[in-house]
């Protein structure tokens, strides 16, 4: 069993994130800080915004409260984009 946990935007992930999700979470949050990419919660402070790590099936999932979400696919690819509705 694995457990997921949390941490805040900007913070160091967790040792327990997966490399491979690392840069792609990086990359979410610059996008995100430098207005590129608009939050999907307005009423959000994408500086008090947290990330959460969890497990599904195996392969790992971070989303961030702002609307987003990093995965690994079963083929290994790592994907970011935004919650869909």
């Amino acid at each position: 069993m694995q457990l997921g946990t949390r941490w805040g935007v900007g913070a160091e992930p967790p040792a327990s994130v997966p490399a491979a999700l690392r840069p792609a979470i990086a990359e979410v949050e610059a996008q995100l800080s430098n207005g590129s990419q608009s939050l999907s919660n307005g009423s959000l402070s994408l500086s008090k915004g947290h990330w959460t790590l969890t497990w599904l099936e195996g392969r790992p999932i971070a989303e961030l409260d702002a609307g987003w979400e990093v995965f690994l696919t079963a083929s290994g690819e790592v994907i970011a984009r935004p919650f869909e509705d």
